[in-house]
């Protein structure tokens, strides 16, 4: 969605979360409708992968080897930064996607132009750009899940 008005521009964009390989997301529903909650949680499951590593002669599968044994990959990062205990936290979502946003907009050669203020928000990111000219653009990133 978006919308304008005077010297502000509002973009609100919807960005869907894929977890890593060997783990699913399953949201939780409530006991009464069966319909997620408004405010769910997003269990992360370990998926057995073993008959596909055999086929790739690898020997990672997250179900059935305990972490202590497992070399650390992208998946034992996800599980430690973007996580309490086994269910997706999306405040701290926010807050690496927001380091990550401050990092590569350094990058940018649109940052010798515009200004970027990353805005407080606990479930989203949402950041402003304001152009030399004052035009401010406000974007949020609202994160969403789907399941298999």
């Amino acid at each position: 969605a978006w919308s304008v008005q005077e010297n502000n521009i509002t973009y609100c964009l919807c960005v869907f979360l894929q977890p890593p390989p060997g783990h699913s997301f399953s949201t939780e529903l409530h006991t009464t409708a069966q319909l997620p909650a408004r405010s769910s949680s997003i269990h992360v499951v370990l998926e057995c992968t073993c008959s596909r590593d055999e086929v790739l002669g690898e020997s990672s599968c997250f179900h059935h080897h305990p972490d202590d044994k497992l070399p650390k990959d992208e998946s034992s990062f996800f599980l430690c930064t973007l996580c309490t205990h086994s269910y997706l936290d999306m405040e701290k979502v926010a807050c690496w996607i927001q380091f990550l946003l401050r990092s590569a907009w350094l990058l940018l050669p649109e940052s010798r132009h515009c200004q970027l203020t990353v805005l407080p928000s606990s479930q989203s990111c949402r950041f402003q750009l304001t152009s030399p000219s004052k035009m401010n653009m406000c974007i949020e990133l609202i994160f969403a899940v789907e399941e298999a």
